[in-house]
């Protein structure tokens, strides 16, 4: 269990760094001259939204996972880890196909709030699914611990780095790290498959 924490927290971090979660918000903020306050509200909202999906999903494969590794033992063992190291090359996969989201700034001020928000829930972070559904062999507290644990983590990283950008971090290379978020993500997966294989 300990291997999943530590994957979830490790993903949940990197994944709050990817651009295209935080940057279109300080961009529309600074385009209609949005407070640093209404800035990080806007960015607490999306986020939410994105959470929430990614949790509603989670919960359901958690369920599937609960429900098969009651019914066969190797589940546990063998599958989860492997689903988690092939999500895993999935990623690293799509990554080198050059495959990445972005979500660009929108022109108008009405519904940009919205805009965003339904932007960022219909495109969960599925690179977590995977430990939802191994988590769900270990029962709902644990799933619920990792829920929460996800949730804080993304949604608090998001206005860490709004914050940043809107103080005047505006010399890293987002453009370089969000291109090689795929295989950051990827190689992330298959290292928490492989910790799970072997260290639980």
């Amino acid at each position: 269990m300990d291997a999943l924490l530590f994957g979830v927290l490790a993903l949940s971090l990197l994944h709050a760094l990817i651009p295209s979660h935080w940057l279109p918000v300080v961009a529309i903020g600074r385009q209609n001259s949005w407070t640093a306050p209404q800035t990080l509200w806007v960015t607490f909202l999306t986020g939410l939204f994105h959470v929430l999906s990614t949790v509603l999903i989670g919960l359901l494969l958690a369920f599937v996972g609960g429900w098969v590794s009651h019914r066969v033992e190797a589940f546990t063992r063998w599958i989860a880890p492997a689903l988690l190291i092939a999500l895993g090359a999935f990623y690293l996969y799509q990554h080198y196909r050059h495959n990445h989201f972005h979500l660009h700034a929108q022109q108008t001020r009405w519904g940009v709030v919205g805009t965003l928000a339904a932007a960022m829930f219909f495109s969960p972070c599925l690179e977590i699914e995977g430990y939802f559904l191994t988590a769900g062999q270990y029962g709902w507290a644990f799933v619920g611990l990792l829920a929460l644990l996800y949730a804080l983590v993304t949604i608090t990283g998001m206005l860490i780095w709004v914050w940043l950008a809107l103080h005047g971090l505006k010399r890293l290379d987002w453009h370089a790290w969000e291109h090689n978020a795929g295989l950051i993500t990827g190689l992330t997966l298959v290292a928490s498959g492989i910790a799970l294989l072997f260290f639980e």
